[in-house]
């Protein structure tokens, strides 16, 4: 953005959503008077068109049409109406109609651009499995499983867990065209609604001699922002899962299982699931699809970017457009579009997963201890507005007897689809966070990996200490029997 552009928040603050109608075509309906201005198109001879008219609300900023139900604010009514815009061109994008009309009526001035055309890289093939030589892990055979030994003994990684994935990894190697040829673990990335094509590798190196680590990353041309490692010890359909367990890498996921397997005896049917890094909303969506009445186990990283991965995941389930970003002062800043439009700034720490999103995306308290609803909590509701501008119009029309028995008995199809709305509003708690569970590793390890190997380290510490105990005792029996 150039110095001097005006950006939506400026649009919002210094239009109103009747600026926009008028632009559009839309007059004003003295009518229905100036507490609840609507507005009204007009057919070539000057009279109203029945049934396309907008109720200003929100002190000027939005409107909505009884029928639909649904509220615009600037944006979102130039983006959903392009057509009646002079600016509008085919296969324009909603953002620059808004950019150019805001603009202009605003006065100023905004400079033509030329459309640039970036050519996609061409270097960059799409991923073929065919271009690899897989090695497979066979449970039955202890000869195939040496290959592995060096991939997931660093990680703590042991046989059994290894027996209950193998179907979801494998060795993969790479020839490339100077003749040299190089090996990795590899986990098979593919689509939740896919016929299960693999669109990818997760991969793994050998872990380094000087236990800086090993390399890790994705194959070459993966389809990473859809791609996902879906693994199930008991081979549960996605279509059959109860419970979803998000991980950042397959390696977290095993280690995942193995530390709970043995509680949980149910943990097989789980299906768990890998990013490979930071997630997508794509991947979120895809797999929410997928899975709509499956429990979802948040368990990435414990690290800040873990944390807002699983913010981002509960906006995604939750249907909201959003985007995030955490300021230098350690603030969320979220800013959920739409229909809604609003911007929230967060304290991150002391970190409370169930109150950010509480903060987010639970409805206020709207009702009282009878469990009926509470008009005054909600101030100027659009459907409380809604609800008193219908019963207004059908008391006139009721009461000049122009309108047909068909037009008022419409009229009063609305006004109860209006208080229908309002009775349904969702009560606190019923809302898609509930088939959330935020899961991370314990507090003090960053992931799930790092929890298991300070388990197998203290477990083997526990071991050695009575065997340097029995040593004096044995040395001193030795010199007794001299």
């Amino acid at each position: 953005m150039r110095e001097g552009d005006l950006t939506y928040d400026d649009f919002l603050q210094r239009l109103n959503i009747q600026d926009v109608l008028i632009d559009a075509g839309y007059h004003l309906n003295r009518r229905d008077g100036l507490r609840y201005p609507s507005y009204v198109r007009l057919d070539s001879e000057g009279r109203r068109i029945r049934g396309d008219k907008f109720i200003v609300t929100q002190q000027g900023k939005c409107c909505f049409q009884a029928q639909q139900q649904k509220v615009y604010n600037i944006i979102s009514f130039i983006k959903a109406h392009p057509q009646f815009f002079a600016e509008y061109r085919a296969g324009m994008s909603p953002d620059r109609l808004v950019n150019l009309v805001c603009n202009r009526l605003l006065n100023h001035p905004i400079e033509d651009r030329t459309t640039r055309i970036i050519q996609p890289k061409r270097d960059i093939r799409p991923f073929d499995i065919a271009n690899y030589d897989l090695y497979k892990f066979n449970p039955q055979d202890r000869e195939t499983q040496k290959k592995f030994y060096p991939y997931f003994k660093s990680r703590g990684i042991d046989l059994y867990t290894q027996y209950a994935f193998h179907r979801h990894f494998c060795l993969a190697t790479k020839h490339r065209e100077d003749g040299a040829a190089y090996t990795n673990l590899a986990f098979p990335l593919t689509l939740p609604k896919g016929d299960g094509t693999v669109v990818g590798f997760e991969e793994r190196g050998r872990a380094r001699m000087d236990g800086s680590g090993s390399y890790k990353g994705k194959a070459e041309g993966s389809n990473s922002s859809e791609g996902l490692w879906i693994a199930s010890p008991a081979q549960t359909p996605l279509a059959e899962a109860k419970r979803i367990y998000w991980f950042e890498s397959a390696y977290d996921a095993m280690a995942y299982y193995q530390l709970n397997q043995k509680w949980d005896k149910e943990l097989r049917k789980g299906v768990f699931v890998s990013t490979g890094g930071a997630p997508s909303q794509q991947q979120f969506k895809a797999m929410i699809k997928a899975t709509p009445r499956a429990y979802h186990h948040l368990c990435f990283d414990q690290d800040r970017a873990g944390q807002i991965f699983a913010i981002n995941f509960a906006l995604t389930q939750a249907g909201k457009t959003f985007t995030s970003n955490v300021t230098k002062d350690d603030k969320l800043l979220v800013r959920i579009s739409g229909e809604e439009n609003q911007n929230y700034e967060i304290k991150l720490e002391p970190f409370d997963f169930h109150r950010i999103i509480g903060t987010l995306l639970r409805p206020k308290e709207i009702y009282r201890e009878d469990g009926t609803l509470d008009y005054r909590t909600i101030g100027d509701g659009y459907l409380q507005e809604m609800s008193m501008v219908c019963q207004d119009e059908y008391e006139i029309a009721l009461a000049e007897g122009s309108a047909s028995e068909e037009t008022l008995e419409g009229m009063r199809q609305n006004i109860m689809a209006i208080e229908d709305a309002i009775r349904n509003l969702p009560a606190p708690g019923e809302d898609s966070t509930d088939l959330i569970v935020y899961e991370p590793a314990e507090k003090g390890y960053k992931d799930w990996n790092e929890q298991l190997l300070a388990k197998i380290r203290l477990q083997e510490s526990v071991h050695e200490e009575p065997a340097r105990r029995e040593e004096p005792e044995q040395e001193r029996q030795a010199r007794f029997h001299r």
